[in-house]
């Protein structure tokens, strides 16, 4: 009896199991580290020893390095807090008054496609290089994903809690407060979540373009003096605030949102058609075209309309602007096609063989955390500034969507795909072919058109800070070094167009490819 009950007590008792797996990966990596800086592989500059980076970790926090850290948290929270309120505002607006939404929400729609790189070099001109130029950027990456999401939320509301409202007779405020609101908040939170994580890569990106502070400043300054060191430092200090920033939002939101939460839809979040929404944007062009004429605005910093358009066809005609998108795109599309191949074929290994999955996974997911502008740095003084340079970083911006989309497909399939697999006793390729990839291609084409978007502007990046080359990117900042403004504004618009033509073709493709799927519904 006595026995028993000990077996019972000691089968009771937390078993601590240690999967040395996942460090696996580090510990080689850091292991030809340390032999290829001892044997000098690669000079010094190029490649420090793994000694030297931690000499150098240790002497930057006893040093610059908080203080660094601590300017760029500053400009975050600030811009994060303003466009926060901003986007809730107006994505309130835009779900509680329908009348606002079919008036407004189709231009902030528009302005929306253009990404924040696109409107970098028209910020740097209208607010310098200084602490408004981050301030600016960040309350743009932060206004648009918290308009959409909180809009979803606002218009998602369950028909069932309007009714409640009606039957205990709640006032508007009461509805707002104990209603909407938290039924609200988990879409909400989504798009706080989207918010700052591309605020903190706007940041980053900002402060390696034009800053004389911020982490991102040191980056440069550490890339500038090939001390290379210190690039890795500043890499490894933004991936951490980058888990760490997804660690309290994530606690904020299970502190918050305790009560159980529907299966979440697909955001379908569409400007409403209307022939209303013409009338807003029209207004606007007329008033800038008549300011503009009047002298009312600086025509240096706001060229008008017709300025604009006559931009646009000169360079069309005489082939600047023509060359420069055919270059970008062409760039893009080779390091894109590098990057998703790449990323379907590792997130299709790793999801099929745990082993290898358990390897490489984990140092994988921890690598995403950094911003990816953040090896630039690094891959500008490994790989060089030229075009075979920005196709390895672009190529190094498609594969991480492209590769946790399909990861995440292929693990999440259904398990009687390998039930029907073993009883047909299909082969291994038969068996991918025919179940696995049907099975995960919703996933894989989200993470198709995801990359796409990615590859489009890991390249305007690209030609932004290696401006050596042809491109629409070299081409705009080479225009706000010459207060080119319609110049500018021409490549606003063909950056904002362009992206939204990948993210159709890439949802056609997906139609065309997935046919039998619409015939099942």
């Amino acid at each position: 009896m006595s026995q028993m009950i000990l077996r019972t007590r000691l089968a009771s008792r937390p078993r601590l199991s240690l999967n040395g797996w996942p460090w696996l990966l580090p510990a080689l990596v850091l292991l030809v580290w340390y032999v290829a800086a001892q044997e000098r592989w690669m000079p010094a500059q190029i490649l420090p020893a793994p000694s030297v980076v931690a000499e150098t970790a240790w002497s930057l926090f006893s040093g610059d390095l908080l203080a660094q850290w601590g300017f760029s948290l500053q400009h975050l929270a600030l811009g994060l807090l303003l466009g926060a309120i901003a986007g809730t505002l107006l994505g309130a607006l835009f779900g509680l008054v329908p009348a606002a939404a079919q008036r407004v929400e189709p231009l902030f729609y528009a302005l929306a496609q253009i990404p924040t790189l696109g409107w970098i070099p028209l910020f740097m001109v209208l607010f310098g290089i200084d602490n408004g130029l981050k301030l600016a950027v960040i309350v743009k990456t932060t206004v648009v994903p918290m308009t959409i999401n909180t809009q979803q939320a606002v218009t998602s509301v369950p028909q069932a809690l309007s009714e409640a409202g009606s039957v205990m007779r709640f006032s508007r405020w009461q509805r707002l407060r104990w209603l909407v609101i938290p039924a609200s908040l988990p879409g909400w939170f989504t798009g706080l979540r989207l918010a700052l994580s591309q605020a903190w890569v706007s940041l980053i990106v900002v402060e390696l373009l034009a800053s004389s502070e911020g982490i991102g400043y040191l980056m440069v300054w550490g890339r500038q003096l090939f001390q290379l060191d210190i690039a890795f430092v500043t890499i490894a200090v933004v991936g951490i605030s980058g888990m760490l920033m997804e660690w309290a939002v994530n606690r904020a939101y299970s502190r918050l949102v305790f009560w159980p939460q529907p299966a979440a839809g697909r955001l379908a979040w569409k400007p409403q058609a209307s022939w209303r929404a013409l009338q807003l944007p029209v207004v606007l062009l007329v008033l800038w075209q008549l300011a503009n004429q009047g002298g009312w605005i600086d025509g240096a910093l706001f060229s008008s309309p017709l300025a604009v358009g006559e931009r646009f066809v000169q360079g069309v005609v005489n082939g600047e602007l023509s060359d420069a998108m055919l270059a970008s795109l062409s760039r893009a599309l080779v390091g894109g096609a590098i990057g998703i191949a790449s990323g379907l074929l590792c997130g299709l290994l790793l999801a099929l063989r745990p082993r290898a999955g358990q390897i490489f996974t984990p140092t994988l997911n921890v690598l995403r955390h950094i911003a990816l502008f953040a090896w630039l740095p690094l891959l500008t003084a490994w790989v060089g500034n030229d075009n075979g340079g920005k196709i390895v970083f672009i190529a190094l911006a498609s594969f991480f969507p492209m590769f946790f989309s399909t990861l995440q497909a292929v693990l999440q399939r259904n398990p009687q795909l390998d039930e029907v697999a073993q009883v047909l006793r299909l082969s291994g390729l038969t068996r991918l072919r025919r179940l696995i990839l049907p099975g995960a291609a919703p996933g894989i084409f989200a993470g198709l058109r995801l990359a796409l978007i990615y590859a489009w502007l890991g390249n305007i990046g690209a030609e932004y800070f290696m401006s050596s080359g042809v491109g629409i990117g070299s081409l705009m900042i080479n225009a706000q070094q010459l207060l080119d403004m319609p110049t500018i504004l021409c490549g606003m618009v063909l950056i904002g167009l362009t992206g939204a033509a990948l993210d159709k073709a890439g949802r056609l493709l997906e139609i065309r490819a997935t046919r039998w799927r619409q015939q099942e519904q």
